[in-house]
């Protein structure tokens, strides 16, 4: 067995600075990306209006059968399938909006985040002091 240190990052002998600076750069980007974005939903629509509550009763059936017998197996079908439909409707009618911003927080939250994120793999490389650039 090798002998570690515990500055090892990834195994590698070095790079936990590294590593450690990468990471909380990563997630100053990734938090300030993330605050800049408006996420916006609907549901689907069919014939004109919404179909939530038609996509809903497939799972209320298989919750009303559930409850009259728990191990049948066309209740938990019709729950889990009635859920995942649901689910998928939500997902499929997200609209994702970045908020205007100056170009120079763009820049600086992307600096951060991809500078951050090459940190941390470049920390995961064996570190050799004699390194040359």
């Amino acid at each position: 067995m090798d002998n570690r240190s515990v500055s090892d990052a990834g195994g590698t002998p070095g790079g936990i600075g590294q590593f450690l600076l990468g990471f909380a750069m990563a997630c100053v980007g990734g938090f300030l990306i993330t605050h800049q974005v408006s996420v916006v939903g609907s549901y689907w629509s069919f014939w004109g209006g919404s179909s939530f509550g038609i996509t809903l009763l497939p799972m209320l059936f298989g919750v009303a059968i559930l409850f009259w017998n728990g191990k049948s197996v066309i209740g938990w079908l019709l729950t889990v399938a009635g859920a995942l439909f649901i689910f998928a409707g939500i997902i499929a009618n997200m609209h994702i909006y970045f908020q205007p911003t100056s170009l120079f927080n763009t820049m600086v939250m992307l600096i951060l985040l991809v500078g951050g994120l090459s940190l941390i793999a470049r920390s995961l490389r064996p570190y050799s002091p004699k390194q040359s650039p």
